[in-house]
């Protein structure tokens, strides 16, 4: 396999080449943290981007196990890193060339957490020691590697990489695989860089709203709106909660409040709706669509402060 500096220097001598020998670098290569993985190389700078991966061993991202201790608590922590990468992405990639060069991205995502294919918890090997001295680095190499029940994390990623016309920009190629992914992993994938308790409020904010779901049968319920969520979005063409300060935040009427204990914050009250036909009556702007919409996408889990 080979190295970081080795594919810096492919690239490099690929500058100012015809943009089809970008298609020399598939491969893999071993960076200091982690292991990049050219999938799929692009054959025009307008055609559909480059599709990269970067494995994470658990070494280095040093996640706790008790963030992905179950199926839901794993996808939340996923998402999580998803919306983390693709930011950080978003802020570092920038035009560099025609097309698409310059492109550092996931996917676009809305407030749902969703079950994605963008990123992974799974196990790899941490890397290799290094030989020691007089040592014989076969024999290194052919040693038994024992894989921890910790998880190490990848994440998939398209790229754009740089054309000016349809000539390869080695050297701003360069920086993007060899310096800007570095930076973005190193950024969003180590949890000593994250906040912590804003990884595990997102985590535990999934979990609640799933345990939350499951809860409604014993209950003889359809659906369940907490106190104090804010249900306005700020347009039609964005979904994010309306952070006005003049927002009513949401309260049930007492004939339907219900209360749950949740696995992680606690006590928390709102309106139950129970089975059968509940008739919502009001005046114009007085929120009733409002209310149906935030009923209608609560079969999906969504990110902390989505008020839904």
């Amino acid at each position: 396999m080979t190295n970081q500096q080795t594919l810096r220097r492919k690239l490099l001598d690929l500058d100012n080449g015809n943009y089809k020998a970008y298609r020399d670098i598939q491969g893999s290569y071993e960076f200091p943290d982690f292991t990049l993985i050219i999938d799929y190389v692009q054959g025009d700078p307008f055609a559909a981007p480059s599709k990269l991966r970067v494995q994470v061993p658990y070494t280095v991202t040093g996640f706790p196990p008790e963030l992905y201790k179950n199926p839901i608590r794993e996808m939340a922590l996923r998402d999580f890193l998803t919306r983390k990468f693709d930011r950080l992405a978003y802020e570092v990639s920038g035009r560099r060339g025609t097309g698409k060069s310059g492109m550092i991205a996931i996917t676009k995502m809305g407030q749902e957490v969703l079950e994605r294919t963008s990123a992974y918890l799974i196990k790899l090997a941490p890397p290799p020691p290094k030989p020691e001295p007089g040592s014989n680095p076969a024999l290194q190499r052919a040693k038994p590697i024992k894989l921890s029940n910790q998880k190490g994390v990848e994440v998939r990623l398209i790229v754009g990489l740089p054309a000016g016309g349809r000539r390869i920009l080695g050297r701003q190629a360069a920086e993007m695989l060899c310096d800007d992914i570095p930076y973005i992993v190193h950024r969003s994938l180590k949890y000593e860089q994250l906040d912590a308790d804003v990884c595990r409020r997102h985590v535990e904010t999934v979990e609640d709203t799933d345990w939350l779901r499951k809860q409604l049968p014993e209950k003889n319920l359809v659906a369940f709106v907490a106190n104090g969520a804010i249900l306005p979005r700020r347009s039609g063409v964005d979904d994010r909660p309306l952070s006005s300060e003049e927002v009513v935040p949401f309260k049930s009427p007492p004939s339907l409040e219900v209360e749950f204990e949740c696995p992680n914050q606690g006590k928390i009250s709102g309106m139950g709706i129970p089975k059968g036909v509940t008739l919502i009556v009001g005046g114009g702007y007085h929120g009733k669509s409002t209310l149906l919409k935030g009923i209608e996408l609560g079969v999906y889990n969504h990110v902390p402060g989505d008020g839904r």
